[in-house]
């Protein structure tokens, strides 16, 4: 893989003022940054601490040592699946959605901004809702709501201020969330009479491995399907981008989902959270977990800001993270979190075949290269992505009520597979574009 060449130059956006994160253009060569900085926020974004109760609620299921082979696999899936659109948005500059435009169409554009920002509203509404149950807990307070209200609002400050916000942030609660994940590992140690002890933790067996996939994977689908909005700032070689994202996610989010299982498996407690309480950490739990859900929230924020900017075709993010963030608040107040698992199986049916779709494309139709096509100009839908998405998405869909397999990595195989099939055989044809678009 060679180093990224200059992208092309999208005209139809010289004039007009732009928000300077680029949120509907091509980010300019001379505005990319070092892949350092792009694995430090990625970082930031997967210390996530719903992924935590959602790997403790499948190793009480499992055991932590059936568990152990289940978050490996998630993390590898979602590793290699991230990693590859990190390449595909690195070399073209695009975010995910304005990627999306380029394969669904116009339209298809559309959708694609619906349910990757609407997903990300979701869990901003989730990861808010966390917040003010453990201050409200920690203080012994009966209502949550103000809570909910002011940390929804200062979560987005460092979205609001754009790439650099975020980094700046991550660099600070990951070294603090790491080190409160090493004590309650310690302890759970101790808990349990050592390694041997921990392994030999049994489950309630209630749970299907298709289903704890799912759900592990589910956990930063949603997420990982928009790190084009922070790999197209990466000025690095696509083999040098795939590598560093591959590595920070496997280890960042199986180091999650390990510390979370850890917890279930030793106490009986799948909640990170309500945990800590019991092991009379409190302070360390309100500083520390209050500086990781903001890492990830801040990260949804933006995302979420970008999905709309795209979706009503405005040049600025700003709005629609006000937007979603109000949103957002509404539905944690509500207690939207109560519905996680739900939220996480509809994630993993709708979202990874949409990466499925871009990343066949990307990377056979394409072959690798940005097709350096008007962002402004595209048909309402271009029939090959659109089919591979809508395709992969059943197949997904059928897996889940048949419970079969893992419906989020099904779909990322059928969507991928069938657009990289239609890819080569318009290739060897010479098909047109106006053949392939409607």
């Amino acid at each position: 893989m060679t180093a990224l060449a200059p992208p092309p130059v999208d005209t139809t956006q010289a004039s007009r003022p732009v928000d300077a994160d680029y949120p509907a253009s091509r980010v300019p060569l001379h505005q990319r940054r070092p892949t350092l900085s792009l694995v430090i926020v990625i970082a930031g974004f997967v210390f996530y601490t719903p992924t935590m109760v959602t790997g403790g609620a499948v190793a009480t299921s499992s055991g932590f040592g059936g568990y152990l082979g289940l978050a490996i696999t998630a993390s590898l899936i979602l590793a290699v699946y991230i990693g590859l659109l990190a390449v595909a948005s690195a070399r073209t500059g695009l975010t995910t959605v304005l990627l999306s435009r380029l394969v669904l169409g116009r339209w298809g554009g559309k959708w694609a901004s619906l349910i990757l920002g609407g997903t990300q509203v979701g869990w901003y509404a989730i990861t808010i809702g966390i917040l003010g149950d453990l201050i409200s807990t920690a203080f012994g307070w009966q209502i949550t709501w103000p809570v909910i209200v002011v940390g929804g609002i200062l979560m987005a400050t460092t979205a609001y201020v754009g790439f650099k916000g975020i980094e700046i942030l991550s660099w600070i609660s990951i070294p603090l969330m790491l080190a409160l994940c090493l004590l309650v590992f310690f302890r759970a140690m101790e808990h349990t009479g050592g390694w041997a002890g921990l392994l030999a933790t049994a489950g309630t067996g209630d749970m299907s491995p298709g289903l704890a996939i799912t759900l592990l994977v589910g956990t930063f689908v949603s997420g990982g399907t928009q790190i084009g909005n922070w790999s197209r700032f990466d000025r690095g070689s696509s083999l040098r981008v795939f590598s560093m994202v591959f590595a920070a996610v496997v280890i960042v989010h199986f180091t999650m989902l390990f510390f979370g299982g850890v917890g279930a498996a030793a106490f009986g407690e799948p909640d990170f959270v309500n945990l800590l309480m019991t092991m009379g950490l409190i302070t360390a739990a309100v500083v520390l977990l209050v500086a990781n859900l903001w890492t990830t929230n801040d990260n949804a924020a933006y995302a979420f800001g970008v999905a709309g900017a795209e979706l009503f075709e405005r040049k600025s993010k700003s709005p629609f993270i006000i937007g979603g963030v109000a949103i957002g608040i509404v539905l944690a107040i509500t207690g939207v979190a109560d519905a996680m698992t739900n939220f996480l199986v509809l994630v993993g049916i709708v979202i990874p075949p949409l990466g499925g779709a871009l990343i066949g494309t990307f990377f056979v139709a394409w072959r690798g290269k940005d097709p350096g096509a008007d962002l402004d100009g595209q048909p309402r839908f271009r029939i090959p992505g659109a089919v591979s998405y809508v395709v992969g998405a059943a197949a997904a869909f059928a897996c889940n009520m048949l419970a079969l397999g893992s419906p989020a990595l099904v779909g990322i195989i059928v969507s991928a597979a069938l657009s990289a099939a239609w890819g080569t055989r318009d290739r060897r044809r010479g098909a047109t574009t106006a053949a392939a678009t409607l």
